[in-house]
This record gives C-alpha cells, structure tokens and sequence, in this order.
C-alpha cells in the first residue's frame, strides 16, 4: 500500500479545521475526495466515515475524563443513531451502481452540506443571544446541574442523524449538536461538546461498518487521509486557544455552502456569486448583530464597569 501525499496534505488541512472548530470532518472531507481527487461519492463517503471513526475518539477521550459528557443523553441518541446509521449505510447500498447513483449522492450529500452549513450559522446566533457574546462563541451561562432528559425527541434526533450520516457522512456534529442546543438550551457548553463527541463515535462507527460491509470502502484512501488528518487535528486541537475560532467557524460555513450548491449542479460562476454575496452579506448582517448585542448587554449591566469585562470577554469568546 502506496502513501498519496496529496490526500494526506488534504487530511491534514482537514485535521487542522477539525481541530481548529470541532465541526466540518465529514462535510469538508467528503468534497475533497470528490472535487479534488476524482472519487466517486460512494467510495469518498464510505472512506470518509472509516477515517472518521478512528478520529473521533482521540476529543472524546478527553471529555470522558474531564467528565464533560452527558452519558444518559448519549444512550438516548445511541438508541437511535446506531441502527439508523448501518441501515443508512445498507440502503445506499441497495440502489443501482452508476451515474444514476452518484447523482443521487451528490444531490444528498449538496443538501448535507447546506444543513450543516445552515446549523453553523444557527449555532453562533443561538449561543450569541444567549451569552450575550459579540463574536457569537464562549461558554455557556451557568445552568442547574441536573439536565431533565427528553427520551422521545433526543431517540428521533439520533435516528434522522444517524440515517443522514449513513448515506452522506455529513451530520453526526454538524446536526445533531445544533438540535441539542434546541431541545436542552441549559446544558453547559463543554457538555455539549463532549456529549456530541462522544455519541458521534457509535454512531459513526455503525455507519462505517455498513460502508466496509455493504459499501465501497478503499484502504488506501483512508490509510492516506489519516496519516494527515491524525497529526492535523492535534495540531489544530492545541492552536484553538490563540485562533479566532468564530472567524474560522463563519468561513467554514461560507466553504459549505459553496460546496452545497456545487453538487447540487450550480455553475462555477453562480456558485463563486453567491459565496462572495454571503460572505459580504453575512459580514454586514453580523455587524449589525454585534452591535445590538453589545447595546443588550450594556443596558443589562448598566454601563458599568463593562470595560475590561468586555476585553476579556470577547477575548475568551474567540478561540472557542
């Protein structure tokens, strides 16, 4: 087996965001694997979820040890996530192998890719207002330490996430961290990580078990992926600190959006059009944010003492 120093400069470049932002593994990986290197969208996801699932456990190892993860919310999404993601798997297999197939793929992975794009942008307002935070990042506000767990919506969360990982490998963070800050608004940030983290590892484990059994899983692909992704995301991990994770985050999306609408058959042009309109667009929209939050936060305080508190704030709000 043969080292492809290209896909392992791609895996490390999407190691470093990974690392960098804790999103965008599979919705960045994926695209690459089919613009950039000509695989055909069935072997890139199958490959993808595989590289995936030796990645994941490295942050949640973590989490497990500092104690930031929800074990009763991850039964709950296990208990949906894991059959939905191998018969996802399974079904994609099902459907006839040809032009027929990759367009279909590449119109599922397209509006993967807007979804998750989509949550980003969700994910930063949500905790914007909450936090009442300008750069939309930072953790949470202190919240009861008991999380009153919601059976029936978190099972059906796991079960559409892990059925959309199945067949596109986009998903298991992008989703299903965007829902949970929906359904249980008082869970703590880093528990919200570790939560996600850690559900993501069953669930894509069964995903890429359905692709190495029913799919079109190729080693070498993977095997080079992860040789860059691996160290990337170490490297990425122990930047997050200094780098302007919010920045990062906005970018990503605008990256997933054009992503999106390119499999989903947009021109070049058109395509080049609308990723300038949004990051021009969603700069002046996210001043215009900033602004009112800041003006919220300085009526809620009074105007007072909010100066050095506001410099450390947002400091602390960039890296995330």
């Amino acid at each position: 087996m043969t080292l492809d120093l290209p896909l392992a400069l791609g895996g490390l470049l999407v190691g470093i965001i990974v690392g960098l932002t804790g999103m965008g593994g599979g919705a960045l990986m994926t695209p690459m694997l089919v613009f950039f290197f000509g695989a055909d969208p069935l072997t890139a996801i199958s490959s993808d979820l595989v590289a995936s699932f030796v990645m994941k456990p490295a942050g949640a190892f973590v989490h497990l040890r500092n104690k930031t993860v929800n074990l009763g919310l991850v039964r709950l999404l296990v208990v949906g996530s894991v059959p939905a993601a191998f018969f996802g798997a399974w079904f994609i297999s099902q459907q006839p192998r040809g032009a027929d197939l990759d367009a279909l793929l590449k119109t599922l992975l397209g509006l993967a890719l807007l979804v998750a794009a989509g949550g980003l942008v969700l994910r930063a307002l949500y905790q914007m207002w909450q936090n009442a935070l300008p750069l939309g990042e930072g953790a949470a506000r202190p919240s009861r330490p008991e999380v009153v767990l919601r059976p029936v919506p978190t099972i059906i969360l796991g079960a559409v996430a892990g059925f959309i990982v199945g067949i596109t490998s986009v998903g298991s963070g992008s989703i299903v961290i965007v829902v949970l800050l929906l359904i249980y608004p008082g869970l703590k940030a880093s528990s919200l990580v570790g939560t996600d983290l850690t559900q993501a590892i069953p669930l894509v484990g069964a995903a890429a078990l359905g692709h190495v059994l029913f799919g079109s899983f190729s080693a070498p692909i993977t095997v080079s992926l992860l040789i860059g992704a691996i160290p990337g995301a170490f490297i990425g991990a122990q930047i997050s600190s200094r780098a302007p994770g919010g920045v990062i985050r906005r970018a990503l999306a605008v990256l997933l959006l054009a992503s999106g609408l390119r499999l989903l058959g947009l021109s070049t042009e058109a395509v080049l059009l609308v990723a300038v309109a949004a990051l021009v667009g969603g700069s002046l929209a996210w001043v215009v944010i900033r602004r009112t939050v800041r003006l919220r936060r300085t009526t809620t305080s009074g105007g007072i003492g909010t100066g050095e508190s506001d410099v450390a704030r947002e400091s602390s709000a960039a890296p995330s």
